[in-house]
């Protein structure tokens, strides 16, 4: 199975947050964005592997900034890591004043996918090869992230996870 760069994931989706897509403060949902994140971070996992790929778990949600009604969000899904059937889908959120065309970073997510076969069982996935800077410490994160998932759900002893006693041994 062929390495494939975190380049060739990259997918991006470009929404308007319309009446319908808004709370009563006339921001958009949380839900209808984690939707949105939920889509286009699927669209990259499968970019990745080209199989079937269902959501395994959110892992982080930041949402640093309302977004408001009539906005131009632009979604942006890079895979940051792949293990052995699962990938780490890291989603950028942008949004654009549709008046003065300023766009800032408002939210981030972290999505885990697995690939499946016809079956609905697990499938290896191919390596990924990171080759940004951002890129390569997204792909060291997962690790950490990975790890210290694994510890809480009772599958890994910390004695074990190399990569998160960096964080904390000299």
């Amino acid at each position: 199975m062929k390495a494939k760069k975190a380049s060739e994931t990259l997918a991006i989706s470009t929404k308007v947050v319309l009446p319908n897509d808004t709370n009563t403060l006339g921001n958009l949902f949380g839900g209808q964005l984690l939707a949105w994140m939920d889509v286009i971070a699927s669209v990259s996992a499968h970019r990745h592997c080209r199989r079937v790929v269902v959501t395994a778990s959110v892992n982080n949600v930041a949402f640093n900034a309302p977004i408001n009604h009539s906005s131009i969000v632009t979604l942006e899904a890079k895979v940051s890591r792949a293990f052995n059937s699962s990938m780490e889908v890291f989603v950028d959120v942008y949004v654009e004043n549709p008046v003065t065309g300023n766009k800032f970073r408002s939210n981030e997510a972290i999505y885990t996918f697995v690939a499946v076969d016809q079956n609905g069982g697990p499938i290896q996935v191919p390596e990924l090869i990171p080759e940004t800077q951002e890129e390569k410490e997204r792909y060291t994160a997962a690790l950490r992230r990975k790890q210290l998932a694994l510890i809480l759900a009772g599958k890994m002893n910390p004695k074990d996870a190399n990569e998160l006693k960096k964080l904390f041994v000299d």
